[in-house]
C-alpha cells in the first residue's frame, strides 16, 4: 500500500477541540498536512485566526469556531455547528488540581463538564454520522495522571481515567461500522494547561528523568501519532490507551 492509502487525509473533515494551543494545535497542523479540512475550536477568537492562518500559511485547509465546552449545551452548540466531520479530537481540557482534601464540588464539575462530558456529547452527536458513512475516527488525549497519581491529580486524573473508558465504550459501540477509539497518553509536555507544573525547574527536571528518552514532551510528538490514528492505515486499532511519553510510563 501507498503512503497515501495508509496515512492520507484528503477529503476528510477533522474537528480538533481546543485546537489552538498546545497538543491540540500541534495535531490540527498535522491532520492538515496530511490533507484534512480541520475545524479548530478553542475559546478565544485571537488564537484561533492564529492557528487557522498559519495552518493556511503551510497551505493547509482550516477553519476556527469559537467553542465554550464548560457546559453540555456548548458541546451541543459545537455539534451543531460544525456538521459531518470524519476525524474527531478531543484535545480541549482544563487542568484544575487543588490536593485532594480541598478539592471542592464546583471544581469537581467544571473538571468533568470540559474534560468528559464534552468528548460524550461529541462522541454521541458526531459517531452516528460516522458509522452511518462508513468511516470515523475519535481520538482523546489523556494524562499519566489516569493510570498514577502524582503532583494533586485529583479531579483531572479522575476526568481522563473516564475518557480513556468512554474511548473503549465508544470503540465497542461502533468500530464495526468502521469508526475507531483511542486516547493518546502523554508524558509531561509543557504546554499551557501544565502552567503550574512548569514553572517549578526542579520538578520538570524531575519528570525529564522519569523518562527513558531523557526529555519532557514536545506539542510536535503527538503530530505523527494523531496522523496515523485518523488515518486509513489505523483501521485495525481500536478501544487502545497509547502512550507518547518518552517511556514515562514503563521506567
Amino acid at each position: 500500500m501507498s503512503l497515501e492509502q495508509l496515512f492520507g487525509l484528503d477529503g476528510r473533515r477533522a474537528l480538533v477541540t481546543g485546537g489552538s494551543s498546545g497538543i491540540g494545535r500541534a495535531i490540527a497542523g498535522a491532520l492538515a498536512d496530511a490533507g484534512a479540512h480541520v475545524v479548530v475550536a478553542a475559546r478565544t477568537r485571537s488564537t484561533l485566526d492564529d492557528t487557522v492562518a498559519t495552518i493556511e500559511q503551510a497551505d493547509g485547509s482550516a477553519e476556527g469556531v469559537v467553542a465554550d465546552l464548560a457546559t453540555r449545551s456548548g458541546a451541543h452548540a459545537l455539534a451543531d455547528a460544525v456538521g459531518d466531520v470524519d476525524v474527531l479530537v478531543n484535545s480541549a481540557g482544563i487542568n484544575l488540581r487543588p490536593p485532594m482534601p480541598d478539592l471542592d464540588e464546583d471544581t469537581w464539575d467544571a473538571t468533568m463538564a470540559v474534560n468528559l462530558d464534552a468528548p460524550f456529547v461529541l462522541g454521541q452527536r458526531l459517531a452516528p454520522g460516522m458509522a452511518a458513512r462508513g468511516y470515523g475516527r475519535i481520538i482523546g488525549i489523556s494524562s499519566q495522571q489516569a493510570h498514577r497519581p502524582f503532583a494533586a491529580s485529583g479531579a483531572y486524573g479522575v476526568s481522563k481515567a473516564g475518557l480513556e473508558a468512554l474511548a473503549r465504550s465508544q470503540a465497542e459501540a461502533w468500530s464495526g461500522s468502521g469508526v475507531t477509539s483511542n486516547v493518546l497518553v502523554p508524558g509531561f509536555v509543557q504546554t499551557p494547561l501544565n502552567r503550574r507544573l512548569s514553572t517549578d525547574p526542579d520538578r520538570v527536571a524531575a519528570l525529564a528523568a522519569r523518562t527513558l528518552v531523557g526529555r519532557n514532551g514536545l506539542a510536535s510528538d503527538f503530530a505523527a501519532a494523531a496522523v496515523f490514528l485518523a488515518g486509513p492505515g489505523s483501521a485495525y486499532v481500536t478501544g487502545q490507551s497509547i502512550a507518547v511519553d518518552g517511556g514515562f510510563s514503563v521506567h
